[in-house]
């Protein structure tokens, strides 16, 4: 018990800049707090004690703003930064050396008491409000981007962003260990911006033809064609706009 906190301490300083001391981390990060006290109730869940330990549980989420559930399986080197708000549920299991950000949700699709929870493999990162239901699995060194939800399995190595998440990137490669944990999950590419960059890129190009046939003389009917098929591709944008609303 006494080497896992150490280890939650010290995985503080290694993923937050913002980290100084021992002390600031042990009496002010509410990442930590909802470690330890999730480690006691766990402690105590398994041991039979599973009143109690969803009595310290309780009290964890009062103090610290985080709900994890005592039945649920948390590896090593788990770091939460920030934390409010963040939810993890009964059959969850997060493996090692996995980062989540404030609003994340790990829940259940179902009332069952079978497996209903996520299970997150290790080096992974969940970004700010990101929302993942059902038994489904993140796999290793994947990243989901901040706001999405995930109801599909994720392959390893792969970035989720949307609602619904959609894998936009995945390199089926496995990376150097000591290089896993990717915390720049801002730089998440955007599937849908892509598509209507492109879209206006050649709206652009056809303007530029049709200004070009204005100029001259007998290519009305070739203006003409041109001005229907940039009609077109306009309607092409709205629609992605649309949906994408």
């Amino acid at each position: 018990m006494w080497n896992t906190l150490k280890e939650d301490i010290q995985v503080v300083f290694q993923r937050d800049p913002a980290a100084r001391n021992i002390l600031e981390v042990v009496f002010t990060y509410p990442g930590f707090h909802a470690l330890f006290f999730y480690r006691m109730s766990h402690g105590l869940w398994t041991r039979g004690l599973k009143g109690l330990g969803r009595l310290v549980s309780n009290i964890g989420r009062s103090y610290t703003g985080i709900e994890i559930h005592p039945g649920a399986k948390i590896g090593r080197r788990f770091f939460i930064d920030h934390g409010m708000g963040v939810v993890i549920g009964e059959t969850a299991e997060i493996a090692d050396d996995v980062t989540i950000y404030q609003g994340v949700t790990l829940g259940g699709t179902s009332r069952s008491k079978e497996k209903r929870h996520p299970t997150v493999e290790d080096w992974v990162v969940i970004g700010v409000d990101a929302t993942i239901l059902g038994p489904v699995t993140i796999g290793r060194n994947s990243r989901v981007g901040a706001g999405s939800v995930v109801l599909i399995n994720v392959p390893a190595d792969s970035t989720v962003v949307g609602i619904p998440g959609r894998v936009v990137k995945s390199e089926g490669v496995h990376h150097d260990p000591a290089q896993m944990i990717d915390l720049e999950h801002h730089r998440l590419p955007d599937p849908v911006a892509k598509a209507i960059g492109a879209l206006v890129d050649y709206v652009q190009k056809l303007e530029t033809r049709v200004n070009e046939l204005s100029a001259r003389q007998g290519g009305l009917e070739e203006k003409q064609a041109v001005d229907n098929e940039v009609l077109r591709k306009v309607k092409e944008l709205l629609k992605i706009q649309e949906a994408d609303r």
